[in-house]
């Protein structure tokens, strides 16, 4: 069974109004084809109507939230976090640069950080960067190579690699599905208005 899907567990969104208007009009395109295709992006816009990227577990399901998770990072610093990313996913980000951001030791932000959120540092940079491209792929008519080089990936290879094993097919393939899918790319820009 081929999977035309989006990211399989939820991410850090910053417009998330727009990717929500996405992701429904997706399901609503797939209800009738594919129901996995429907229950990935229902699972991919419930993590966006959470509050705080705690709030919902890979999988979707809300997740009781008390603050902090214990040896965990504070909400704050989870934004602080995830908007140093977003400000910097065209440029290489190490770890000692997140954990400078909300003033921990390297070890110390790294096990916080996976106890929080669920994944390692390295995962969510990953994550966030080819979500990015998921965006620019749909938004403008870049070539692949000049999209990898705005995700902060070194090259085409790169992005088709990291795209195929967390997307599950190539970025051309999702591209020329979700284009079919929601027609021409003035559409597409019509329904994702990345932030100014």
């Amino acid at each position: 069974m081929r999977r035309y899907s989006v990211l399989q567990e939820p991410l850090v969104i910053t417009d998330g109004k727009a990717v929500a208007t996405r992701l429904v009009a997706h399901a609503e395109a797939s209800l009738e084809r594919d129901l996995g295709q429907v229950r990935a992006c229902l699972r991919q816009l419930a993590s966006l109507l959470a509050e705080d990227v705690g709030t919902v577990s890979p999988s979707g399901d809300a997740v009781e939230s008390g603050g902090t998770t214990r040896g965990g990072l504070a909400p704050w610093q989870i934004r602080r976090v995830a908007a140093y990313v977003e400000a910097n996913l065209g440029q290489s980000v190490s770890i000692a640069d997140l954990a400078g951001t909300v003033r921990l030791s390297n070890g110390h932000f790294c096990r916080a950080f996976k106890a929080s959120v669920g994944m390692t540092p390295h995962t969510f940079i990953v994550r966030r960067r080819v979500e990015h491209a998921q965006v620019l792929m749909l938004t403008t008519a870049d070539t692949l190579s000049h999209i990898a080089a705005a995700c902060g990936l070194t090259d085409q290879a790169h992005l088709t690699r990291l795209f195929r094993r967390y997307v599950g097919v190539t970025p051309l393939t999702w591209r020329r599905t979700w284009r079919r899918t929601t027609g021409d790319r003035d559409a597409c820009d019509q329904t994702l208005r990345l932030p100014a």
